[in-house]
């Protein structure tokens, strides 16, 4: 296969494509927050969201299962950052009630998802 139609591993993972659009909705979503939180909770809920496909991709490129399993791991953890920071963002009304239910499923879905991978990891 040539370089063009090469595909990644992480490219394969359904969990790394669900956080791809999870972190598109959260860096949509986060546009429309006061433009005095740009250094703050927009930049952290970005780069928490942004952690949580990007470890997903440094794991898988390890070359243990046992590194990749840790990558998954803080992958998790950055996921819950972002619930975390979507709390502070409806108590502060930046969000409405059905965006923060929009981001606790699919939060759900990503970390049953990232459960199972370190599972199948272990």
């Amino acid at each position: 296969m040539d370089e063009k139609g090469h595909v990644y591993g992480f490219e394969k993972l359904k969990v790394w494509k669900n956080s791809r659009i999870f972190s598109t909705k959260i860096y949509k979503l986060s546009m429309n927050f006061p433009s005095d939180e740009k250094f703050g909770l927009i930049s952290q809920i970005r780069r928490a969201t942004v952690s949580v496909t990007a470890n997903i991709a440094e794991g898988s490129s390890r070359f243990s299962k046992k590194d990749f399993a840790r990558f998954v791991q803080i992958s998790y953890g950055s996921l819950m950052e972002v619930l975390s920071h979507a709390y502070l963002a409806y108590d502060l009304k930046y969000m409405n009630n059905k965006e923060l239910d929009d981001i606790k499923y699919e939060a759900y879905q990503i970390s049953n998802q990232l459960n199972a991978l370190h599972k199948s990891l272990n």
